[in-house]
């Protein structure tokens, strides 16, 4: 999930840039370039990976 706001990140970023749209310093290309490039280390990291907090397959098996 945290990829896909990444990837979001950086398309808003691109069409800013191409348009070359005058924006505030806080929605600047760089940025949302550095905020897309934090969602992707913290997806790598593997948080919001989907894990599950009861055990997943720690129950009983047949």
């Amino acid at each position: 999930m945290l990829a896909f706001v990444a990837a979001v990140l950086f398309v808003i970023a691109f069409v800013i840039n191409a348009t070359e749209t005058s924006t505030e310093t806080v929605f600047s290309p760089t940025s949302l370039m550095l905020a897309g490039l934090a969602f992707l280390a913290v997806h790598s990291a593997g948080v919001g990976s989907g894990w599950s907090s009861r055990g997943g397959g720690r129950g009983r098996r047949r």
